[in-house]
């Protein structure tokens, strides 16, 4: 059992002479060490985790396994404003602004593209209905109908393209790059998001489409196909135009091209005006027939 003394502070020699020696050295306890080097420890374990959060799908910060919800709930964790931000970036697309860096900013998101898709679907698949309705209106001999299957054939034909479509172009610009090194990419949520953001100026435009003009149609499918191809363009040029000029050309005029496909054919089949064919007169009783009735008529009265 401890006496006492041994309780009591006792103070080293060597300790004692080398500060007698300098007064003004700074000692370090045991505790203090233990706590520095413990705030080492979870600094160094919050960069490796920040690093790998940077390297998965561009920046998402997500940690948890792909089979997990909480995975694909990181994807649509952004505020209103953020989306009104980007929505508005798709709509005024500017020269020198790419929409990754100056919007998306590293962190894309699914909940934009996937609200804008839905709402896209509906939208096209009610002006149509209702575009075929009024150029039909007047026409005694037509019976309203409504066409349901639209609403699927708009949501196979956008929720289609606006997922094959970035899978294709992230797996080239992917190969290219791995062909030429100083070709660029960007991840493949990036390419879904700016796609699917891209689509947004269609809402109103497919709703202006049941005014029944024409020309005026048309022409508001040039303006939204400049917007909407502009926001492409602006994006994936910095991203091909060191490739070969034949190949950036062509990956450019690619992305255009089957943009203005999805314009013009939803134009085409869900507001195209059907033309009414004008029911047949009353059609005149054959020669045969009215000659025999005479016979006919006479012989049943003498009967």
């Amino acid at each position: 059992m401890s006496s006492p003394n041994d309780l009591t502070f006792h103070e080293f020699e060597e300790a004692a002479e080398l500060l007698s020696a300098d007064p003004q050295a700074s000692t370090l306890s045991i505790s203090a060490s233990n706590t520095a080097a413990e705030d080492v420890t979870v600094d160094l374990s919050d960069g490796d985790e920040e690093q790998e959060n940077s390297e998965l799908l561009g920046g998402q910060k997500s940690s948890k396994s792909f089979w997990t919800f909480e995975y694909y709930q990181s994807f649509f964790d952004v505020d209103t404003m953020q989306v009104l931000d980007r929505v508005k970036g798709s709509v005024m697309p500017l020269p020198g602004r790419n929409f990754i860096k100056h919007h998306l900013k590293s962190n894309p998101d699914l909940y934009g593209p996937f609200w804008i898709c839905v709402t896209l679907v509906f939208s096209v698949a009610v002006s149509g209905n209702l575009s075929t309705f009024l150029s039909q209106k007047g026409d005694p001999a037509y019976h309203y109908r409504p066409q349901f299957h639209r609403v699927t054939v708009a949501a196979l034909v956008i929720f289609l393209y606006a997922w094959l479509m970035p899978v294709g172009l992230w797996a080239f610009l992917t190969w290219r790059k791995g062909a030429e090194r100083i070709v660029g990419s960007y991840s493949f949520l990036e390419t879904v998001c700016v796609y699917g953001y891209s689509l947004f100026i269609y809402i109103p435009t497919s709703v202006l489409w049941i005014i029944p003009f024409e020309w005026l149609r048309w022409m508001l499918i040039v303006v939204a196909m400049v917007i909407s191809g502009s926001v492409l363009v602006l994006t994936f040029w910095p991203v091909v135009q060191d490739d070969t000029k034949l190949m950036a050309v062509a990956t450019v005029v690619t992305i255009v091209l089957l943009h203005t496909l999805l314009a013009v054919g939803c134009k085409l089949y869900f507001f195209q005006t059907a033309v009414s064919v004008p029911a047949a007169g009353p059609t005149t009783p054959a020669p045969h027939l009215t000659s025999t009735t005479p016979a006919l008529f006479l012989s049943v009265s003498t009967g």
